[in-house]
């Protein structure tokens, strides 16, 4: 729009007019631009979240539930409206990732259902574990997926002086106790966790794992120190083609040839010796081998890869298992409760395989193994025995690895044995 003007007085007028005019101006824009931040805001603020499985449910109504003895899925899904002929085709579609035969008492699920005056069921989310989960969505079609949860990682450390074992010491400096075998998992090639002694140190820096805020369990150890016995022993954590490894200060492997024992926690109830008196037959005789007393039904392992050349029962040794681990090495493992399924002779073990199950058949007076190692055909005494690294940090790795290690090394060396476990903050995620 043009504005002609006739007077040069008019022309003064809109002069002193224009000020006021460009702030009303401005005025109006703001406000327009404020009022679209806030709607836009106010969107964002309203609009709806995921929950931990991933679903959006603010419109429907949770149940949540613990499966009971013997329950199975058709007594937990039928009082909620949903059909035997919907509870087949769950079945036939979940076949390929979850056998609904197999929910088990004690695990926790949740059924998200609708709020009509007849509700029907929506989702229903079925918990195998703290972290992976089921989802069964009821919509057109049923569909079915897994899921897993995000689990937050908090980096911690702790520090004591063994006084009677390493549980006790853990709890007492409110650690988990499940960092105790994730370090006899570490040390298993160094240290007999069967024989750690009143004085024994360690230091450790680990990660804990947390679900929705709640603590599910240890993550990997990042760095530890155990001095057993007056020997020191370090162990940094590297990922390496793609495996998660261990290595000493110099990049050597912790993993040896072979455990130390075919067991994880025991004690030694008779070691090897050419004459020890015999419980059973009330006489003396070698006893070449070492016993390790444990329950029932421990879990016994092969202490390094190999072939099974005998798995059967003999009168004196009962149950027990043979194992070639290649032309210079051979062990036995004997007085099992039961040899593990698939045991058999001409099949191939890994190391910490389960073999068989601590128990007392044969000639044996308690539940134990005796664990009988070779060596040129000759037995000896395994536990005397040092074995070389597998493999040390490769070529392309060793620069990265030992600049890594010796950041890791230092905040090791200071930290201070004490009775109270210190904290990190450093949280991160992982899905």
């Amino acid at each position: 729009m043009v504005i002609k003007l006739k007077s040069r007085k008019g022309t003064q007028i809109l002069k002193r007019y224009i000020p006021f005019l460009l702030v009303f101006i401005f005025l109006l824009t703001s406000c327009s631009n404020n009022n679209k931040q806030s709607n836009e805001q106010e969107e964002e603020i309203t609009q709806p979240q995921p929950n931990i499985y991933g679903l959006y449910v603010d419109s429907l109504t949770q149940q949540k539930g613990i499966v009971g003895k013997n329950e199975t899925l058709t007594d937990i899904l039928i009082p909620h409206h949903v059909t035997y002929k919907q509870i087949r085709e769950i079945a036939i579609i979940a076949r390929d990732k979850w056998n609904v035969r197999k929910i088990r008492r004690g695990k926790e699920y949740v059924i998200y259902s609708s709020n009509d005056s007849i509700p029907s069921v929506k989702y229903f989310v079925y918990e195998s574990d703290p972290i992976n989960y089921v989802v069964v969505e009821f919509g057109d079609s049923i569909s079915v997926t897994k899921g897993r949860k995000k689990i937050k990682i908090k980096e911690n450390k702790t520090a004591g002086e063994i006084n009677t074992s390493l549980y006790i010491t853990l709890k007492e400096q409110k650690v988990s106790d499940l960092l105790a075998l994730k370090l006899a998992e570490v040390f298993a090639w160094q240290i007999d966790f069967y024989r750690i002694y009143k004085g024994d140190k360690f230091k450790v820096i680990f990660e804990e794992e947390y679900v929705d805020g709640k603590f599910i369990g240890i993550g990997k150890i990042i760095s530890a120190y155990f001095q057993h016995r007056g020997d020191d022993y370090y162990a940094f954590y590297l990922e390496q083609d793609g495996k998660d490894e261990y290595f000493d200060e110099e990049g050597k492997s912790l993993q040896k040839t072979f455990l130390k024992s075919p067991l994880k926690f025991s004690r030694v109830s008779s070691g090897f010796t050419r004459r020890r008196y015999h419980p059973v037959l009330h006489r003396y005789k070698a006893h070449l081998g070492t016993d390790y007393a444990a329950p029932t039904g421990t879990p016994i392992y092969s202490v390094g890869d190999g072939v099974v050349t005998e798995a059967r029962y003999k009168r004196n040794n009962g149950n027990y298992v043979k194992i070639r681990h290649n032309s210079t090495y051979t062990t036995q493992y004997l007085h099992m409760s039961k040899i593990a399924k698939g045991i058999r002779p001409g099949v191939k073990v890994k190391q910490k395989q389960v073999i068989g199950y601590v128990g007392s058949t044969g000639l044996a007076t308690g539940p134990h193994v005796c664990f009988r190692f070779w060596k040129n055909g000759a037995q000896i005494n395994h536990r005397k025995q040092k074995f070389p690294s597998s493999h040390p940090v490769s070529k392309n790795n060793i620069d990265r690895y030992l600049t890594y290690m010796d950041s890791l090394k230092s905040i090791i060396d200071s930290m201070q044995i004490s009775n109270v476990s210190t904290g990190m903050t450093q949280v991160t995620a992982n899905q």
